[in-house]
């Protein structure tokens, strides 16, 4: 082989792309394929095919070299599974041209908490494909006041990192559609979520316990909070994000243990809200507690029909059953909202309703705009305290 030095100019750049392209080629050599299908796999919807799956991933984590996990199109029924690792490899990518289905009696899994968990993994890709939870059953039984199952998460990700999700489509979740807990570095961009606006406890995506992740281009349509921010969770970056139905964006709720890490660093911009319960929301029970949520961003937000478009609720009770009546111990600090316009479904656009034992300090409002039936909104504040610049409408409370 001729030495790179001894070439002239355009030579060595025709050799070293040359190189280029065959170390391309041979990293994409190396990465081994496994089909579902030739694993026993039946794309018919009815057929259960959870062990063609788990052997896909057997085999997946035991290789040395990067692995993908084909399944093609079609509709494959699986039942709970769980895909562990540590793997011996970091670059595991589950191809998806088809859809997973859950099985359609919703007790088959519903008491499984997971219907499809990855734990202890590093480097797994899910590109594309569709989760079809068949949620509608629970929905319905919950509805009726029936004994139920509590429901299983479609998607979750559990001590893990170096995740990425793109392009996946979840549709009727049991309970939550993807859960990121105890993870490190995962990016979850081009996901859409889609249940009823009256669906249970269908959390878009929740997140506690994890650094580093972001939430990009997404559409979450849902009958809970579109994404929700649970304890732990810091260096969070939400943006490009359509939300609604559902009941908005929420850090919390907080404080549900006295004992609790806090939420720090978390981004949320370029999001719309469209008829939602909530806009972007901080929640806290009324009790003593540890946690805390600090450093929080809200940019660029558009609100279109919104009940409560900016609120901080520390008395958070759902359903006004059992609350604990007392002083929230969550501290709230640092939360800037800029740049948000748009219409309130209710007079009060703007509630702060903080701790008496803690009050909301470092509150920021810049530059925000919120009519309610095309007359100025009205804020209200409690135990709260801020400063404001730029135009803000609703006037201030602080």
């Amino acid at each position: 082989m001729a030495n790179p030095k001894s070439l002239s100019y355009p030579a060595a750049a025709v050799f070293a792309l040359l190189m280029m392209a065959i170390s391309i080629t041979n990293v994409d050599a190396a990465a081994v394929t496994f089909s579902v299908s030739s694993l026993g796999a039946k794309a018919d919807g009815s057929t259960d095919s959870t062990k063609a799956f788990l052997s896909a991933w057997s085999n997946a984590c035991a290789s040395v070299n990067p692995a993908v996990i084909y399944v093609p199109a079609g509709r494959f029924l699986l039942g709970n599974a769980v895909f562990s690792g540590p793997c011996k490899n970091n670059a595991i990518t589950f191809r998806i041209a088809g859809t997973l289905v859950a099985p359609s009696d919703y007790r088959v899994i519903g008491n499984a908490g997971n219907w499809l968990l990855f734990q202890h993994v590093n480097g797994v890709t899910i590109s594309g494909g569709v989760l079809d939870g068949q949620g509608t059953g629970l929905w319905d039984c919950k509805s009726s006041g029936k004994s139920c199952p509590s429901g299983a998460t479609t998607l979750s990700f559990s001590n893990s990192n170096n995740v990425v999700v793109s392009g996946l489509i979840s549709l009727n979740s049991q309970m939550f559609h993807i859960v990121v807990n105890g993870c490190q570095n995962v990016k979850m961009q081009g996901v859409k979520v889609n249940a009823a606006g009256n669906s249970p406890n269908t959390d878009g995506i929740h997140v506690q316990m994890s650094s580093g992740v972001t939430i990009l281009d997404s559409k979450i349509s849902t009958g809970d909070d579109c994404v929700s921010v649970g304890p732990g969770t810091t260096n969070l970056w939400i943006e490009n994000v359509a939300c609604g139905p559902g009941h908005g964006i929420s850090i919390g709720s907080l404080g549900k243990d006295q004992q609790e890490a806090g939420v720090q660093n978390v981004t949320v911009k370029t999001v719309t809200f469209t008829g939602t319960e909530n806009g972007v929301r901080i929640k806290s029970w009324g009790r003593p507690s540890t946690g805390f949520a600090r450093s929080i961003l809200f940019q660029h937000i558009v609100m279109t029909n919104v009940q409560n478009p900016i609120v901080i609720d520390q008395n958070y009770c759902p359903n006004d059953k059992g609350c604990p009546g007392q002083a929230s111990g969550v501290k709230v600090s640092d939360v800037t909202y800029q740049d948000i316009h748009g219409t309130s479904a209710t007079e009060v656009a703007v509630k702060f309703d903080c701790s008496s034992m803690y009050p909301c300090n470092g509150i920021r409002l810049q530059d925000v705009k919120l009519t309610y039936n095309n007359q100025a909104a009205e804020a209200s504040c409690i135990h709260a305290g801020g400063t404001t610049a730029g135009t803000v409408q609703p006037t201030s409370c602080f």
